[in-house]
């Protein structure tokens, strides 16, 4: 064992976040502390190792040669602190505390309220919190520990990186149709490529996973969408559709979602498909929390995509 001060994983943390964010005040304010504060942590470390581990260098502070080191073995220590704390917690018998869901999007809209509302129903020692993440970074954001789990959803044609610190648990899968303005053709019709190479299409940029995953499958499918309109926003993207301005794409839950638009559906004869999935950590013993909503919102979500699917 060292003899002398310890090592204090809140400053710790601190310098780890340096790392990640990039400036003092980044860190400060994802860790809700003031600049001084932050700055006080990084110096009792410091102290505490009897080493200097950031430097300046004109306005911003840079890691030294030793504090690069640090650095290194903080990710390790946080780690083990994260699966310390998970251990302990699950070995509770209640299924109680605090829990953060990551959502975007449809999933916000659609899928958390029933989850929710069903959770609170059977656990209701659980305390549930929602945040917005970005989906591209979904697995990033339960990874980091900025939620416990969070929403993602996985393309056979732009698969979701898979990361040793997380798991999937993959929900009901969901069927893509083509959206066109009412009346363009029949409802229901299956459309072949030739008209599908025809069309204008509003798509979400190629840097997205969404939009990956399209052009992909379009191009599996044989043909180069002729991109038009480049909107992210899945409402938006419809409600130009709905004024004919191009074709898009959208599932049952799209369409419900957004069931006032005047929109027909077409199918395609090799369809594209997507999975709604569960993110979760995996290199931590999970919080009973945490295993308890992935069972219940699987539950949830299987049954509501499962009604609205084509």
């Amino acid at each position: 064992m060292p003899h002398g001060p310890r090592l204090n994983l809140t400053q710790v943390s601190t310098l780890y976040e340096l790392v990640r964010r990039g400036t003092l005040a980044a860190a400060a304010d994802h860790l809700g502390y003031t600049a001084g504060a932050v700055s006080q942590h990084l110096a009792s470390l410091e102290a505490t190792l009897g080493v200097s581990l950031v430097e300046r260098s004109g306005r911003h502070l840079v890691l030294t040669d030793a504090g690069r080191v640090m650095a290194e073995h903080a990710e390790v220590l946080l780690a083990a602190e994260a699966r310390a704390v998970g251990a302990t917690r699950s070995a509770h018998s209640a299924v109680a505390g605090p829990l953060v869901v990551g959502t975007w999007g449809s999933t916000a809209a659609g899928l958390l309220a029933p989850v929710v509302q069903r959770m609170a129903a059977d656990f209701p020692d659980v305390r549930i919190r929602s945040r917005e993440v970005d989906l591209d970074d979904a697995v990033a954001s339960v990874r980091d520990g900025e939620v416990d789990v969070a929403f993602g959803l996985d393309y056979a044609d732009a698969p979701i990186p898979r990361d040793a610190a997380t798991q999937l648990v993959r929900l009901q899968p969901e069927t893509f149709a083509v959206a066109v303005a009412a009346g363009s053709r029949g409802t229901g019709e299956h459309v072949d490529v030739p008209l599908l190479a025809d069309l204008d299409w509003i798509l979400p940029p190629e840097s997205s996973q969404y939009g990956r995953a399209m052009r992909s499958g379009f191009r599996r499918l044989g043909f180069e969408p002729r991109v038009v309109h480049e909107v992210t926003d899945t409402a938006a993207s419809l409600q130009l559709a709905a004024a004919g301005l191009g074709a898009t794409v959208m599932t049952g839950l799209m369409r419900r979602l957004n069931d006032g638009l005047d929109l027909t559906a077409l199918h395609l004869r090799e369809p594209l498909t997507r999975q709604i999935v569960l993110i979760s950590r995996g290199d931590v013993t999970q919080r009973r929390p945490v295993r308890v909503f992935v069972d219940q919102a699987g539950g949830v979500v299987d049954e509501l995509l499962a009604a609205h699917e084509w």
